[in-house]
């Protein structure tokens, strides 16, 4: 273990499930990504780039729900802006992402 936070740290990581319902190449991203469209429910719809390429086809993930965080500040990727973060468990260059069991409603949260 890295770094040790509290509990309360803890809890200002907002981890909500969102289904992916539009996917698309990333060509001016760094390394191989996809640009990800997910819907929050609630929350409403944002955008992200997921470097998801390697364990992923696009076909494969619209419909798929995910877990992300959602209240970090918007990112600058490229020419892209970044409004969430998908969540995954990584081995070198492969990210699994991490999903509920069954589905849920849209921006459930995490905890």
């Amino acid at each position: 273990m890295e770094k040790i936070i509290t509990y309360e740290d803890f809890t200002k990581i907002d981890l909500r499930i969102g289904t992916i319902i539009e996917v698309n190449d990333f060509p001016k991203a760094r390394k191989p990504a996809y640009k990800l469209t997910i819907d929050f429910g609630d929350l409403g719809v944002k955008k992200t780039s997921a470097q998801i390429t390697t364990q992923y086809k696009k076909e494969e993930l619209v419909n798929r729900q995910i877990v992300a965080v959602v209240n970090f500040p918007k990112k600058q990727i490229a020419n892209f802006m970044s409004e969430c973060l998908v969540v995954g468990a990584v081995r070198a260059d492969d990210v699994f992402l991490l999903h509920p069991e069954t589905k849920v409603k849209n921006g459930m949260q995490v905890s």
